[in-house]
């Protein structure tokens, strides 16, 4: 049973929620929180909620400020996920970049790792020679949690029931004996990944070289219209000129200003 949370305590953990990660929370999520914190309470031997962010007040290292927010957030994906995005990637980006060989791709929201490993399995399959090329993504979350299972590149084999065999075969390996049922990324694809924890809250990013495409998909229908703005104008400095900016097929940045050319539902370019 969940323990239970009172208005007051419900609008404090909101304002904590919203300050620290940007996500907005309705009145109508008081039952999510209470439902997806209340483990961590009982875990923790906290009566109340109010004990709890006391608690979190005085957290010097954060690690139960980490824990709360992985708690919070919600981590969905899909591997191919919005399909169109990679095809773009493949058939108008790379070809662009097909002299100099380097790509540079920040996957902003890469929860348990199935978008930056798409984003690897394009690069690799969409080039003649991908061994003369420099593929670099970076693939960060604000939840620790997802990031590890990220970063272990290890997934249940119905994950990938909607791919081509083929697909299956070049980029993962099966597991046998305890680990039958069980795939695992293969080492030419976790090479090109880095993962980080980075929270799209803060001013600025751990990012020195200019980016040629920034993947930042369903994350901003959490956030609310001030949030939005101040991040996609965040996201605009650190494209190189020309650089694009994906987002999800539920989200539209018509109502925020922005300095970015739309280019087809979704995806916009940085002019330059």
């Amino acid at each position: 049973m969940d323990i239970e949370i009172s208005t007051e305590e419900f609008q404090r953990f909101r304002t904590l929620i919203y300050d620290e990660s940007g996500i907005s929370l309705n009145d109508q999520k008081q039952g999510l929180v209470a439902s997806r914190l209340s483990k961590r309470l009982r875990e923790l031997g906290v009566k109340t909620f109010s004990d709890y962010y006391d608690r979190l007040m005085h957290d010097t290292g954060r690690e139960e400020f980490t824990r709360m927010l992985d708690l919070i957030s919600t981590n969905k994906t899909d591997f191919f996920r919005e399909p169109k995005h990679f095809d773009y990637l493949r058939e108008e980006i790379l070809p662009q970049l097909a002299r100099e060989k380097k790509i540079r791709i920040w996957s902003s929201a890469s929860s348990t790792g199935e978008e930056p490993y798409t984003i690897a399995m394009t690069l690799y399959d969409g080039v003649a020679d991908p061994a003369n090329w420099d593929f670099k993504i970076l693939a960060s979350d604000l939840s620790t949690r997802v990031l590890a299972k990220a970063a272990g590149g290890v997934y249940d084999a119905d994950r990938v029931d909607d791919m081509p065999p083929d697909v299956v075969r070049r980029h993962f390996l099966r597991g046998k004996g305890e680990h039958e049922g069980r795939l695992k990324v293969k080492p030419h694809l976790t090479s090109m990944v880095r993962f980080q924890r980075i929270n799209l809250m803060d001013d600025h990013f751990p990012i020195k070289s200019p980016l040629d495409l920034i993947f930042c998909r369903n994350v901003m229908i959490y956030f609310d219209r001030p949030t939005q703005e101040t991040l996609v104008n965040k996201f605009h400095r650190y494209l190189k000129p020309g650089g694009y900016l994906f987002i999800g097929h539920s989200e539209s940045l018509q109502w925020v200003t922005h300095p970015f050319k739309l280019i087809g539902p979704t995806m916009y370019r940085k002019e330059g």
